[in-house]
């Protein structure tokens, strides 16, 4: 795997001459299902790990995609998430390491189905996401990266991963209704700002699912371009098979194939995400 990560980030020009600052926390979400979040979480938590950035996932989507992505069976996954953040499970039990050196995992457990209920009654209820990464960074060797991945939708959980993140990865597939659902999301932001996290932001649009060869998906990038402007990611996610068929082998796609479009294409986003905050430590 060294050999194959070498060649991969020698092709995506991947400079570590200024290392990102410790403890990114980015929520990747979008109340619609099927656009890439989990696709994203670990094929950008693993370009990101293989480069030279530690990393957590953590899994906050009851159905444990990303867990079963990385090779978690549901068997195993307890200690979960949600053991974690209700302070039933130490951090040095819950966390595992996966098959990517450099990239951990919380994952998740069906027991985060029931929060919106269990949790209505307490005051702290939109926090717990944000007081458990105050554990992360007070109790664990620190982390370049902290990518969370929502469930799919506007619920409780996705709440606390905004009130706990810094920014929003938001994955958007080129299709005819992408722009209303983005509308509703960047409503929820705005109103998280408000209320929870002022700072919150947008930290990127990715757009996933890209057929150059279809007048849509061009349409739709076109569309996106002109409302977000610089929050596009340069770098878009092709339609690929090889990324489908990866998590069924409990592997990311940079392990299940790392020459494959959509492997290549993470690699080039993990490049730009490093591009981004060397350039903001210029800036400052």
């Amino acid at each position: 795997m060294a050999e194959a990560a070498t060649q991969t980030t020698e092709e995506t020009a991947v400079s570590l001459d200024a290392p990102a600052p410790e403890g990114r926390v980015l929520a990747i979400a979008n109340q619609k299902g099927g656009v890439g979040k989990t696709t994203t979480a670990i094929n950008l938590g693993s370009a990101l790990a293989i480069v030279g950035f530690p990393v957590l996932i953590l899994d906050i989507d009851p159905q444990g995609n990303a867990s079963t992505g990385l090779g978690i069976e549901k068997h195993k996954r307890s200690p979960s998430s949600y053991d974690a953040l209700i302070g039933n499970a130490s951090l040095q039990e819950a966390i595992r390491s996966t098959p990517v050196p450099g990239l951990d995992l919380l994952p998740s457990g069906e027991e985060l189905l029931g929060v919106d209920l269990e949790w209505a009654d307490m005051s702290e209820r939109c926090f717990l996401l944000r007081d458990l990464l105050r554990r992360i960074n007070e109790e664990l060797p620190p982390y370049h990266w902290v990518l969370i991945d929502c469930p799919p939708s506007l619920n409780l959980l996705t709440v606390n991963a905004f009130t706990g993140a810094e920014g929003v990865l938001v994955p958007l597939q080129c299709e005819f209704f992408a722009l209303e659902g983005l509308s509703q999301l960047l409503h929820a932001i705005e109103n998280i700002r408000n209320s929870l996290n002022p700072s919150l932001h947008i930290y990127g649009v990715l757009l996933t699912m890209m057929d150059r060869r279809n007048r849509l998906s061009e349409q739709v990038a076109n569309d996106v371009q002109e409302v977000m402007g610089d929050k596009v990611f340069k770098t878009s996610i092709p339609r690929n098979v090889r990324l489908s068929e990866a998590p069924s082998h409990g592997h990311p796609a940079l392990l299940y194939d790392n020459q494959c479009p959509g492997s290549l294409a993470y690699m080039r986003l993990a490049a730009e995400l490093i591009h981004k905050e060397q350039q903001n430590g210029t800036d400052t």
